[in-house]
């Protein structure tokens, strides 16, 4: 087995997002944190933000500026209330944007929810050569969100490609 086709454990972060969500009810989290864990991945910081497009940007740009963090993951705040504001809160934060993933995520979801997918404005990109995945709040989201798409991007033994194998070629 070459080194590319070796696991590469990376360093993750999980944000919710949510004005009623705390540590005793944040199932979301719970599921992305052990998830992630359950993968061979390493939890470097999890937290709840309220819905607040500031608060999530400072927490968010210094989990970006922290060299040791791979990814983050962020759940909640995607939707089209009046206080979901996760897309205008992160998308000014992103070097590039990964629209496969929001368009993945949509067409995977319409198998499961049907055209109540079309509420949902979830998102991924890159910002300091750390990846960024939004999702909706709900436990069945993040559940697609990671099961279906991302545990398999950030597993360096996924083929043909994955984003774990990018990472050290990002700031080239």
């Amino acid at each position: 087995m070459s080194a590319a086709h070796e696991f590469k454990p990376l360093s993750l972060c999980v944000l919710t997002v949510s004005d009623t969500r705390t540590a005793d009810n944040d199932t979301s989290g719970d599921y992305l944190s052990d998830a992630l864990r359950d993968a061979g991945h390493r939890l470097h910081e999890r937290a709840i933000v309220r819905d607040d497009k500031y608060a999530m940007r400072a927490l968010v740009s210094r989990w970006i500026a922290d060299a040791e963090v791979d990814g983050i993951i962020v759940t909640g705040g995607t939707g089209f209330t009046g206080r979901d504001s996760t897309p205008e809160a992160l998308l000014p934060l992103l070097d590039k944007r990964m629209d496969g993933f929001g368009e993945l995520f949509r067409a995977i979801s319409f198998e499961e929810i049907g055209t109540s997918t079309l509420q949902s404005r979830a998102f991924a990109g890159l910002a300091n050569a750390t990846f960024l995945f939004a999702m909706p709040g709900s436990t069945s989201a993040c559940r697609t969100g990671w099961d279906k798409i991302i545990a398999a991007q950030l597993d360096a033994r996924t083929r043909p490609c994955n984003l774990a194998n990018l990472k050290p070629r990002l700031k080239e």
